[in-house]
Parts: structure tokens; C-alpha cells; sequence
């Protein structure tokens, strides 16, 4: 479970986030839409613990995460817009390096778990820098999930992937949150968020509920 009461942020004198309030409850895929620029990213980024907010707290699990970025590590598993590997090592390396479990789970990982799901098991030898862009983000999600963590917070997780790579993700998320878990996403592909229990809309730093079954361009009417 992850709540977030009170969050503020503010880029100078640009504040972005006002005094929001979120709940994702487990077996919940919450999603958060918005035009580009309004500050969905910097959200996921605070949910996720990369990014402090100017004002507010974040509970993760019921565990207050202010000062405790091991909350963070063990309960939250955040795949960003922008990957965060070390392109000059090979696909392996890079497991190893962002890994969280033992050798022993990562090989079970790359036997079953999401490596191999997300095909990252063939390509171990090949240079991460030399992997394509869809490539290179089955590799940040694989190195996300690897710690098994009970909320997920991706932002646009099937950008620059495949139809089939993004057809194993939502695959993979209907698991995961069928299993308890927690999801929070932004996104702007209606594949994905079909996939939401509860949709809200992020527009001058704040966040309203949106009701389900919305076309896309009854979506965009609500941006603007």
C-alpha cells in the first residue's frame, strides 16, 4: 500500500505539485494522466523516493519513509521514463549491478522470473549501450523488479517497446497486482491504461478522479 498526503513541489518560483493526496491500495493499479510537462513525472519520482517533496510525507506499507530510504529499497520497485543503466557493461553486469536478491535469485529471474519474461535472458553478453532503445527499457524493468517489492511505480513503462514486449508487460502487471501487489503508472497508451482500477488527471498541480471507460479523446477534453 502506498499514500501520499500533503505533497508540494516546486521548481523556483513554478510550483508543480499542490498539497496532493494519493492512495494505492494492493491489488490496485492507480493511473495518472496529464498533459506533458504537468509534473507526472516529478510525482512517480516522489512516490518512489528518487526526488524529495518540499512538503508532505510518503507511506509505504504503513511505514512512514521521511529520512528512511530503506523503506524505499525494500518496498518500492520504480521504473523511470529515462533508463538508469551503465551502458559501457554488458546486460549481465548490469543485472548484477542493480540486482537486489542473491546470485542465486538472480539466475531463478533469468530461468522465470521477469528477465526472462522480458527476454533479457538471450542478450546477457551483448554491451547495454549497444542495445536498442525498447532493448535497453526490458533491461531497466527487469533491474526494477528484481528486489520483488510489494508496489511498482513505472512512468510510461511500454515506451519504445514492441507490441509484444508490451503485450508481456501488461501480462505481467495483471499478475502482479492479481498476486496483492500495488501498481502506480503514468501513461498515455489506452492498452495500458485499461489496466487501472482508478484513473486520475494531474493538472495545475493537482490531482482530480476520473471515472473508467473514457475514449481517448474524452481524456485529452479533460487536460486542457
Amino acid at each position: 500500500m502506498l499514500e501520499a498526503e500533503g505533497i508540494c513541489k516546486a521548481y523556483g518560483r513554478r510550483r508543480i505539485l499542490e498539497n496532493l493526496d494519493l492512495r494505492a491500495d494492493a491489488g490496485e493499479c492507480v493511473g495518472i494522466l496529464g498533459s506533458n510537462g504537468c509534473g507526472k513525472t516529478t510525482l512517480l519520482s516522489i512516490l518512489a523516493g528518487a526526488q524529495r517533496p518540499d512538503k508532505g510525507r510518503i507511506l509505504l506499507g504503513g511505514q512512514d519513509t521521511a529520512g528512511r530510504p530503506e523503506v524505499f529499497s525494500r518496498q518500492a520497485a520504480y521504473v523511470p521514463q529515462e533508463n538508469p543503466l551503465m551502458e559501457e557493461l554488458s546486460v549481465r553486469d548490469n543485472l548484477l549491478l542493480w540486482h537486489r536478491g542473491s546470485r542465486k535469485e538472480l539466475e531463478r529471474d533469468l530461468a522465470e522470473g521477469p528477465a526472462a519474461m522480458l527476454g533479457v535472458s538471450s542478450m546477457l553478453r551483448q554491451r547495454a549501450g549497444h542495445l536498442s532503445g525498447g532493448m535497453k527499457k526490458r533491461l531497466s524493468i527487469a533491474c526494477a523488479l528484481s528486489n520483488r517489492a510489494p508496489v511498482l511505480i513505472m512512468d510510461e513503462p511500454g515506451a519504445a517497446l514492441d507490441l509484444e514486449c508490451k503485450e508481456a508487460i501488461r501480462q505481467y502487471l495483471q499478475d502482479y497486482r492479481k498476486k496483492g501487489g500495488t501498481v502506480v503508472l503514468t501513461s498515455h497508451e489506452m492498452e495500458e491504461l485499461s489496466l487501472c482500477t482508478r484513473m486520475y488527471v494531474l493538472k495545475n498541480g493537482n490531482l482530480t478522479e476520473i471515472a473508467g471507460g473514457l475514449s481517448a479523446g474524452e481524456l485529452i477534453g479533460l487536460f486542457r
